[in-house]
């Protein structure tokens, strides 16, 4: 692979064959990376003839050989979140600034923190991964930001081993808010099974989807506060937004007031939604949920929750 040359590709997928770790990569040129989340950019990208015609695959090494002869930006910040809280709202604000690229949730990078890797071998690949998002594929790039999976707060540490002086912060709402919202359309995260091992799981045995979805937030919350706690977290509650980002989120991102006022114009849309506009709803979610959600949620988040408020308020 001497003279490897991806300029203008992305790595889309990491995977498994026959033994081997391998990527695969997809050619963006110098596209801005505006949708919601990563996969929904890929899917425009792979409708692309040039892509539908030629793809690239290597091993997982070339991660690692391609930040060494091209090196991207080092990442300035990192988004974990307890989900439908906003996160994707704030990754969509500063998506909209020139000299920022945003990568919101890529696979390969839960990938790579979750999947059966030696672990020099895995920070490797880590440092290799964020590099490439990193890459100045149009010119003017100065800060990467990452927005990783909910679940991947589990993972924090790694990251903090790869990433010591990158801050983070970590973005939480009302629970039953967040509960309604995956009653009604549950994420990954929500559905037994869908993503394999992770910090969410307790081992218990669950009665029903509003248990599970507890429980599940439950851990999440707790998970992120012990997180805060160790590794110097920024908590930030739904309520705050999006007036934060011209505020405390405006020191956070090292944003001046042109920056948070292209951020701010973005607010009038909905973040997973563009073309429709924004409307605050908890106070219609608080209302749908039953008694029996209210029962479960009150049970599994109240303390994480009430916790989070108390260090938030702090700092």
């Amino acid at each position: 692979m001497e003279g490897l040359n991806l300029d203008g590709w992305l790595p889309i997928r990491v995977w498994q064959e026959a033994g081997q770790w391998r990527v695969d990569w997809c050619w963006f040129a110098d596209a801005r990376l505006l949708q919601p989340f990563f996969g929904d950019a890929v899917e425009e990208a792979l409708r692309l003839p040039f892509n539908q015609a030629f793809r690239r695959q290597t091993p997982l090494s070339a991660l690692t050989q391609w930040q060494q002869q091209k090196p991207g930006l080092e990442p300035a910040a990192l988004i974990f979140h307890a989900s439908r809280c906003g996160s994707t709202l704030i990754s969509q604000m500063l998506a909209q600034l020139d000299d920022h690229i945003v990568i919101s949730e890529p696979p390969p990078l839960d990938t790579l923190l979750r999947g059966d890797i030696p672990h020099a071998e895995r920070c490797a690949a880590l440092k290799g991964l964020v590099s490439a998002y990193g890459q100045r594929r149009r010119g003017p790039e100065q800060r990467l930001v990452i927005k990783l999976d909910a679940w991947n707060i589990g993972e924090l540490a790694l990251l903090r081993e790869c990433f010591a002086q990158t801050p983070w912060l970590f973005v939480y709402r009302n629970p039953l808010e967040i509960a309604v919202s995956h009653l009604r359309r549950p994420g990954m995260h929500m559905v037994p099974g869908m993503i394999g091992a992770s910090v969410l799981d307790d081992g218990l045995p669950f009665s029903g989807q509003e248990d599970f979805i507890a429980r599940r937030l439950g851990r999440l919350l707790q998970t992120g506060l012990e997180q805060c706690r160790a590794f110097a977290g920024t908590a930030l509650n739904y309520n705050e937004l999006p007036a934060a980002m011209a505020g405390r989120l405006a020191g956070f991102f090292r944003l001046d007031a042109d920056h948070c006022r292209q951020a701010l114009a973005c607010a009038r849309v909905h973040a997973k939604q563009p073309t429709h506009a924004f409307a605050e709803d908890g106070e219609d979610k608080r209302r749908e949920a039953s008694a029996l959600l209210r029962e479960r949620v009150l049970e599994w988040t109240q303390e994480p929750y009430a916790a989070l408020e108390l260090l938030r308020e702090g700092c």
